[in-house]
């Protein structure tokens, strides 16, 4: 007997031998089969889905959920875009009653509608005592006030309490490390939001040290999620690269650095594994931080490195030797070009065909380095809901010349690069539905035109947020297709994405999300639940 029937729906399976199915089957989270395979069993439940169309759930390859759920919950100056108006929020939430000398983390700082950066004088002017920390919506940089700026060491450099990349780094591992409780908590809020967006897995991206770790014994926390019941969907960890460490491996291992009794890329199971290994190359646009080739228009600036080249190169070569997947931070084309090199050494010194060794961002790509991607057989993780909300911006510091370099679609595909789409939440809005309108439509949320030719077809897009998802993070065998053998993780819309005007896509109603064959709506308190705009009815149960 199955446990549940899907049925009277629009199934889009990605699964090439049965694309269009009307009913579904699952027995004990995963799907057993589709229409004449099926409708004919007894079932548990039968869930009549009235029309609606039903994909496989949407895999986010690059997200920070504790991030995310921080952020939800801190005292944030957006949407301010004067700094009298920061000053006050800042002041406000100063006087709010702490123990002397208390941290004050604040959200939502974004130097770019102010034409500056704030100071740590202005600051001092409202910290009541309290260590201020404003994050910058990029995670690439802070602001402080002098209270923190006394304890960090001498040889950081800041400019008057602006801290990026590295100096960011030393300003955050004073405030650090957060609780696993305080860490559990903020990762299943955000992830229950990712849940109202139809996403059923994700790969968080980069967790123990780096640029956003939250403390040195981070996966404690999602194990803590798992142990409780309370992992809501299904997430695969990246180890940020300095949680490496030397070890004295035998020889023949190929270890030089590993974390602690030799982990790496695939160690857990189908709710909670890990995954890549993460490396910073360079900064992000939106901080002016991204390594170039060239400068930013109207500057001599071309962004930095995290670190000496040669270093970074090594890490990132050491990592492939231990047998980790790789997944490197490079942004700009200069980052881009040290990741190529570094990952053409590395598969020279030991091939490993089917490595999976993946770029996040790639977030201006030049046209000669696209052959070099698809040589490695390297996946560009993009974010393309940072072109439909920043675009009008990053179009501008990168000029006519490479604004069609940013954030590819159609280049990628083209040179046979496989696309893998994710948010990079909380940076930008994390709904895939709204990333894909924008892979469609390149048009930002002004409207501008945003690198035209890059743009692709509606089912090459959703096949970014599933099959390719499912590549990325080494599930093809269980998710990115409703196929008979894999898990029953899939997203229930009130409208089909073929089939609407373009424009329309971001605004499709997600009805519901089936995680491991079950109705997350069922699971989720009340306040954790969400939906998209119209369209669409929702499903009904019956019993059979």
């Amino acid at each position: 007997m199955l446990c549940t029937r899907l049925t009277n729906a629009r199934i889009l399976t990605l699964d090439p031998h049965h694309p269009v199915a009307r009913d579904l089957g699952v027995w004990r989270g995963r799907i057993v089969g589709v229409d004449e395979a099926v409708t004919a069993l007894p079932a548990r439940e039968v869930v009549d889905l009235q029309g609606a169309t039903v994909l496989p759930g949407f895999i986010d390859s690059h997200v920070h959920l504790a991030w995310a759920g921080f952020k939800a919950r801190t005292p944030s100056i957006a949407p301010c875009t004067r700094i009298e108006d920061i000053l006050a929020v800042v002041d406000e939430a100063a006087r709010r009653p702490a123990p002397p000398g208390a941290w004050l983390d604040i959200a939502g700082y974004d130097q770019r509608a102010l034409g500056r950066h704030l100071t740590a004088a202005e600051l001092d002017r409202v910290s009541h005592g309290r260590k201020i920390l404003l994050m910058h919506d990029s995670g690439h940089a802070c602001v402080v006030n002098t209270a923190v700026l006394e304890l960090l060491p001498a040889e950081v450099e800041h400019e008057e309490g602006f801290l990026a990349e590295s100096a960011m780094t030393a300003a955050r591992r004073l405030r650090l490390p957060y609780s696993q409780e305080e860490l559990a908590d903020a990762i299943e809020h955000a992830a229950r939001a990712c849940l109202t967006e139809g996403i059923t897995a994700c790969a968080e991206a980069g967790i123990g040290g780096g640029l956003l770790g939250h403390s040195p014994v981070e996966l404690g926390a999602y194990q803590l999620l798992r142990d409780r019941g309370r992992l809501p969907l299904r997430v695969q960890l990246m180890a940020s690269g300095d949680t490496l460490r030397t070890r004295a491996a035998h020889p023949d291992d190929g270890f030089t650095e590993a974390l602690d009794l030799g982990l790496r890329t695939g160690f857990g199971d189908d709710w909670l594994s890990l995954g890549a290994l993460k490396i910073y190359t360079d900064g992000g646009m939106m901080a002016r931080t991204a390594a170039l080739t060239s400068p930013y228009e109207g500057t001599d600036d071309t962004g930095r490195l995290q670190d000496d080249p040669d270093r970074l190169t090594r890490l990132i070569i050491d990592g492939h030797l231990a047998g980790w997947q790789l997944a490197v931070h490079a942004i700009g084309d200069r980052a881009a070009d040290l990741a190529l090199d570094a990952l053409e050494r590395a598969q020279k010194l030991k091939p490993r065909p089917d490595a999976r060794h993946r770029i996040e961002h790639a977030g201006l790509i030049r046209p000669d380095q696209l052959p070099r991607f698809a040589t490695l057989g390297v996946s560009a993780v993009v974010q393309p809901n940072f072109l439909r909300y920043f675009g009008d911006d990053y179009a501008t510091v990168m000029g006519e010349r490479r604004a069609g370099w940013m954030y590819r679609g159609r280049g990628f595909l083209d040179h046979g690069v496989t696309l893998v789409g994710s948010s990079d939440r909380p940076v930008t809005d994390g709904s895939p539905l709204r990333a894909i309108q924008f892979m469609v439509e390149r048009a930002s949320a002004s409207g501008r035109t945003i690198g035209g030719d890059e743009a692709i077809g509606v089912a090459e897009a959703v096949r970014a947020y599933t099959v390719a998802g499912a590549h990325a993070c080494r599930w093809d065998d269980t998710a990115g297709t409703l196929s008979p053998g894999k898990r029953a993780d899939l997203v229930v819309l009130g409208d089909d994405p073929h089939r609407v005007d373009p424009a329309r896509i971001g605004d499709i109603e997600v009805v519901t999300t089936y995680v491991d064959g079950r109705d997350t709506r069922r699971l989720c308190p009340p306040e954790a639940r969400g939906g998209g705009g119209g369209g669409g009815s929702s499903p009904s149960p019956s019993r059979p």
